[in-house]
């Protein structure tokens, strides 16, 4: 059966964790690729259709370039995780070199995450709105690595409260079992002793205001919810929720082996866990400041 670009970028559109803004961006960005390589099936392209393909775009800045760059390998890192392609044709392709005339530099951050100051922020204006259904979501996003569909989609039977643990079915219809902490456990504590709405399957439970019909938490109230906590926070504008996965495996980099997080993570392909590999200038700059002060103690 032959299964072209354009069929897998539809599915890789369509995944329930993107949000509307990030949905309409990629969108955006894969139409003029689409426009020439769509028709093709997956199998067909390779790295230099793909690296013709970016040498073309040459009326984009560096970072725009860059980031052009990155959706098409997720893209390939989605078709290899759904089992289309074997291999992602276009892992570890370099990206082009900034124009100094222009006033460009290099950036070496490839992952979406948040940073220790940037997650006090969030949890602090969680707490200011007493949202502790977002709370508890946002903790367990946080502490085990799963999918906001995923976590969206878990029953209360599915959550083995005295171990920490639930078991999700990822992409490619997979079994994983996600671990998450302590105050994770705390937070979901306190959403499930408190005023929430009874629901006889749902973790994440939402009430119509109007009819008052009870419902399992959607995305969009999630997102409506968490652009709501974010807006009190400058420094959390462009977040997403989805940033919360990037975290938990960006934190546990160097702490485990890459298989191990790849099992973590539901990756299906070794070449998506890579990706965290990559030490950030900001991580590395953390690293080297708590080395000194260590050095000065």
């Amino acid at each position: 059966m032959t299964t072209t670009i354009a069929t897998i970028a539809s599915q890789f559109l369509q995944r329930p964790e993107l949000s509307p803004a990030t949905k309409k961006s990629y969108e955006l960005t894969l139409i003029s690729f689409l426009q020439q390589y769509g028709y093709r099936e997956i199998k067909t392209l390779d790295r230099q259709q793909v690296r013709d393909y970016l040498d073309s775009l040459t009326h984009l800045s560096y970072t725009t370039h860059r980031r052009h760059q990155r959706i098409l390998i997720a893209l390939m890192n989605f078709a290899v995780d759904e089992g289309y392609i074997p291999l992602n044709p276009i892992a570890r392709l370099k990206p082009r070199k900034p124009d100094a005339e222009q006033g460009e530099h290099h950036e070496d951050s490839t992952i979406r995450y948040l940073k220790p100051e940037q997650l006090n922020a969030l949890y602090q204006a969680i707490r200011h709105l007493c949202n502790w259904r977002l709370m508890a979501l946002v903790r367990l996003l946080h502490r085990s690595g799963a999918r906001v569909s995923e976590v969206l989609a878990l029953d209360l039977d599915q959550i083995n409260f005295s171990d920490r643990k639930f078991q999700v079915i990822g992409k490619g219809n997979k079994r994983r079992w996600c671990f998450y902490s302590l105050d994770a456990a705390a937070a979901l504590d306190r959403y499930l002793q408190g005023p929430r709405c009874p629901h006889p399957q749902a973790l994440f439970v939402a009430q119509h205001p109007k009819t008052l019909h009870l419902t399992r938490l959607s995305y969009s109230q999630a997102y409506q919810d968490w652009k709501e906590a974010i807006a009190l926070v400058p420094t959390l504008q462009e977040a997403r929720l989805h940033d919360l996965r990037h975290t938990f495996a960006t934190e546990r980099v160097g702490l485990m082996g890459l298989e191990e997080l790849r099992a973590l993570m539901g990756h299906s392909s070794i070449q998506t866990t890579l990706q965290y590999q990559q030490v950030t200038s900001e991580k590395a700059e953390l690293i080297a400041q708590t080395a000194l002060e260590k050095l000065l103690d």
